[in-house]
């Protein structure tokens, strides 16, 4: 790879896109950013200052201040970081300084994987390989109770369920970058996959595109 070389990985909540842009960044040895923990830190930051979620400026504020390479996974991962997380983000100058940080990241050699909302569609909108990764809402929820339960937590199915379909419905119609495959993104639909089919399956289209243009 003789240039930056950006993978965009777009989709809903409990897709498996997550796990699959660590597998393909480890693979390609490309750098790896979860642009929703960006989004996380900032509700996260929010959240430990006691501030409204709803007070633009102080997520702004907080926005500026996201270091991407200090993302504290294990703690942003929590389920009510999640939650706020989704509600800072529907505020489109929050937005436009995380996607500045964003694309700073994905110009850095000798590339980057991405996997996020609007990567496709607002972030990189000229990646190399674009792919929107999905599944249906009953799996989704199917795989997110089996997480919870896999460390000892319980969960009730239909909550889960009710709160995928929440958060679908934030995201995808949000004025602001909603959820949505790129016109020229592949689609992967995962409701039937596994991981590794899933990777499997990426991994052809990319390495298709990279003999292609070795060939030009």
């Amino acid at each position: 790879m003789t240039h930056v070389f950006t993978i965009a990985i777009d989709g809903p909540a409990g897709a498996g896109k997550g796990t699959l842009a660590r597998r393909l960044a480890d693979h390609y040895r490309l750098n790896l950013l979860d642009t929703g923990l960006t989004y996380r830190a900032v509700a996260y930051a929010l959240i430990q200052h006691a501030l409204p979620l709803e007070n633009v400026s102080a997520a702004e504020t907080a926005a500026r201040q996201v270091d991407l390479a200090k993302l504290d996974r294990a703690v942003l991962s929590a389920h009510a970081v999640g939650e706020a997380a989704s509600k800072v983000a529907v505020f489109p100058s929050v937005r436009r300084i995380l996607v500045e940080k964003q694309r700073e990241f994905a110009k850095t050699p000798p590339g980057a994987v991405l996997d996020g909302r609007d990567i496709g569609t607002v972030v990189c909108p000229d990646a190399d390989i674009k792919l929107y990764v999905t599944a249906s809402a009953e799996v989704r929820a199917r795989r997110r109770l089996a997480e919870i339960e896999s460390i000892g937590g319980t969960a009730d199915f239909t909550e889960i369920l009710a709160d995928i379909v929440r958060r679908d419905e934030r995201d995808m119609g949000r004025a602001d970058s909603p959820l949505k495959p790129a016109v020229d993104a592949h689609l992967l639909d995962t409701s039937e996959m596994a991981i590794e089919a899933a990777f499997l399956a990426a991994m052809a289209i990319i390495d298709d595109v990279l003999a292609k243009r070795n060939k030009a």
